[in-house]
């Protein structure tokens, strides 16, 4: 497994932006698809956006397709999300999850995960 630690989060006005970024540990990250969830207090978590190991092939929730950006760096074992246009209602703790093999969008599919990074958007 790989160990993930979240940063780049904070408090932003709607319609600003926030890059937040994934470090990993380990000499496999690129044979690591890597997904970015949140969750909202009082919410399941759910799925933001996936990213092949190559980095060549992502998925997108539709609630953020359009206004996110997932990107990694092998060399740098990093992966990021760049948010756009932010909305009030992409407040939540985000958290970087990576998985052997194909991305998914089902967060149980994941076998490693960061401790998250909060994310608030005023209005």
């Amino acid at each position: 497994q790989v160990q993930l630690v979240e940063s780049g989060g904070g408090l932003v006005q709607a319609g600003g932006s926030l890059r937040l970024s994934c470090a990993a540990s380990g000499r496999t990250f690129s044979s690591y698809a890597m997904g970015w969830f949140r969750q909202a207090p009082g919410k399941e978590r759910e799925f933001v956006a996936a990213i092949s190991g190559s980095g060549r092939m992502t998925s997108y929730a539709d609630s953020v397709k359009g206004r996110f950006t997932i990107s990694r760096d092998n060399a740098k074992n990093t992966v990021y999300l760049q948010m756009n246009s932010l909305k009030p209602e992409d407040t939540a703790v985000y958290h970087c999850a990576g998985r052997p093999g194909t991305y998914r969008s089902e967060a149980e599919a994941y076998t490693s995960w960061g401790q998250g990074t909060q994310v608030t958007v005023s209005s």
